[in-house]
C-alpha cells in the first residue's frame, strides 16, 4: 500500500442504532469480540496510545495505534501502524444514522509507504480484511 493510492473505503448498513455501533467500535469488551481479541486497553480519547501483537502464518505484527480525533458517536480516527516494518496509515470509523439502521464507513488513508514485498500490506490484503472484519461486527451485533 502506498501514499499515492487512492485510500481504501468500505461501507456498511448495519440494522442497529447509532449509539449500539458506536459502543461496538469503541469499547474494548466489545472490540475483543469482533475485531482483535488481542487488544489490552482502548480508550476512544485523543493521544490514547495502544500495542498489540497479531500473528499472521510465520510473520508477527506488532499493532501500534494512536487516536488522534474523535467526535463523539460519530467519528474515530486512529493512527495504524506497525513496530518493525514502514508505513502508516489513518483508519477512520464513521457512525451515520440511515432509515434502517446505521452506516459504518471505514477510510484506512496510507500516509506513508508500506513494505512492498509483504501479502498482508497489498491493498487486495487490506480490503479483505476489513470486509471480514465487517462480517464479523454485524455477526456480533445480530448475536449480543
Amino acid at each position: 500500500m502506498k501514499s499515492k493510492d487512492s485510500p481504501l473505503i468500505v461501507e456498511r448498513t448495519l440494522e442497529f442504532s447509532k449509539e449500539t455501533v458506536w459502543n461496538a467500535i469503541t469499547q474494548i469488551d466489545q472490540m475483543k469480540q469482533w475485531f482483535f481479541e488481542q487488544i489490552k486497553t482502548f480508550e476512544p480519547v485523543v493521544g490514547f496510545e495502544t500495542s498489540f501483537v497479531v500473528k499472521s502464518g510465520d510473520r508477527v505484527f506488532p499493532h501500534l495505534w494512536r487516536i488522534t480525533e474523535v467526535i463523539p458517536e460519530n467519528k474515530i480516527v486512529y493512527s495504524w501502524k506497525y513496530e518493525g516494518y514502514a508505513g502508516n496509515s489513518f483508519v477512520t470509523f464513521e457512525v451515520n444514522p440511515q432509515d434502517n439502521g446505521t452506516q459504518l464507513k471505514i477510510t484506512n488513508d496510507i500516509v506513508e509507504d508500506f513494505t512492498e514485498d509483504i501479502p498482508e500490506f497489498k491493498p487486495e490484503s487490506c480490503l479483505a480484511g476489513w470486509e471480514y472484519f465487517l462480517n464479523r461486527l454485524d455477526l456480533y451485533l445480530q448475536n449480543m
